[in-house]
């Protein structure tokens, strides 16, 4: 190995090694605990191992094929960390949703399975043929549902009305590292000219010290992990200002029906209603003691509660669908939240009445 290829080949393991320790930062040491930790710190774990596999198998062709399948098994979950890193901070979740756990359990369960039926060390034509298209293909999946996610942070940055945020910045910027590590994979999968494979360690390791630098040199983090995280927490909004943000915001709800729509966000929201995303979280969390996913779940309640009493030809679970839920389970734990009963027994009340 060459004095080029060392330095190459210590550049790209070191961001591989950084990696994993700012993992472990973001898991067990950041002040405040929030859900957009733990999934930056699993997917920077599961970017490292992909880098890291890319980066010791192009400098040793002759390691076990075990590695390129921990490699393949990891970068299946880089696209639903990301996502989920994106999701939790747009919309406020702190506490990781049941159909969340369920989908990384799924993955996990399959890209495992697979695994363990047919390992790389025997089948290399199958996984370099099709299981590595399927991989690459989901993960593209989720880098779409990841811009889609913070398309509003797009638009500010794009059309330049607005300043973005430290935590806009931030989180766009994680998105674009992300996406450019897909593309150099992608173009190298694909065999594009001038493209290696290692092209991806060095874009990793650039993107991870741009984040340490961030880090090191800024005196206030916590603003960064939350994009609705605003300086005015815990002041109420004047009673004027109050008042029409409060009817503004009934007559979208309910004219517009924003509520059915089971992907509704905070900045979609916020679009409507020609305000800022800290505005109306404000008034949300200060004004009204709510959180965001709780507001619209009083909607989605109430609208419920109307069909059934009205409809009894509908089944529950599709009721639930109607009004904007995602899920049974989930439909069913918020009516029984803001009821205090069962979708069942609020049916069969209304019949009897």
């Amino acid at each position: 190995m060459n004095t080029s290829k060392e330095l190459l080949f210590f550049f790209s393991a070191l961001g591989v090694f950084n990696g994993i320790i700012l993992g472990v930062y973001f898991f067990f040491f950041t002040k405040k605990k929030y859900l957009t930790n733990y999934f930056l710190g699993a997917l920077l774990f599961a970017l490292s191992i992909r880098i890291g596999k890319s980066v010791f198998v192009y400098f040793d062709d002759a390691l076990p094929k075990m590695y390129l399948q921990f490699g393949l098994t990891a970068c299946f979950f880089i696209g639903p960390c990301l996502y989920y890193f994106l999701k939790s901070a747009t919309e406020e979740i702190n506490i990781m949703p049941k159909s969340w756990k369920l989908t990384l359990l799924f993955w996990a369960i399959l890209i495992i399975t697979v695994g363990i039926i047919f390992p790389y060390e025997y089948y290399p034509k199958l996984w370099r043929g099709y299981f590595i298209k399927i991989i690459y293909f989901q993960w593209f999946v989720y880098i779409v549902f990841s811009c889609y996610t913070i398309k509003g942070i797009w638009a500010k940055i794009i059309k330049r009305k607005h300043k973005t945020t430290p935590a806009e910045t931030w989180f766009g910027m994680i998105f674009l590292g992300n996406f450019l590590l897909f593309l150099f994979y992608f173009l190298a999968l694909m065999g594009a000219p001038a493209t290696t494979y290692i092209s991806g360690a060095v874009v990793f390791s650039f993107i991870l010290y741009l984040i340490i630098s961030i880090l090191l040199y800024r005196k206030k983090t916590d603003d960064l992990f939350l994009l609705n995280n605003q300086k005015y927490s815990g002041k109420k909004i004047e009673l004027a200002e109050a008042a029409i943000l409060s009817e503004k915001l009934e007559n979208i709800m309910n004219v517009k029906s924003l509520y059915k729509n089971p992907n509704l966000s905070l900045q979609d929201v916020s679009q409507e209603m020609n305000i800022s995303t800290h505005q109306l979280s404000q008034f949300l969390n200060n004004n009204l003691n709510k959180n965001f996913t709780s507001f619209v779940n009083e909607f989605r309640i109430n609208e419920a509660c109307k069909i059934i009493t009205s409809n009894d030809k509908l089944t529950l679970e599709s009721i639930g669908y109607d009004v904007g839920f995602n899920s049974k389970s989930t439909f069913f734990a918020a009516f029984k939240k803001h009821t205090g009963t069962t979708p069942l027994n609020y049916q069969l009340q209304a019949l009897q009445a």
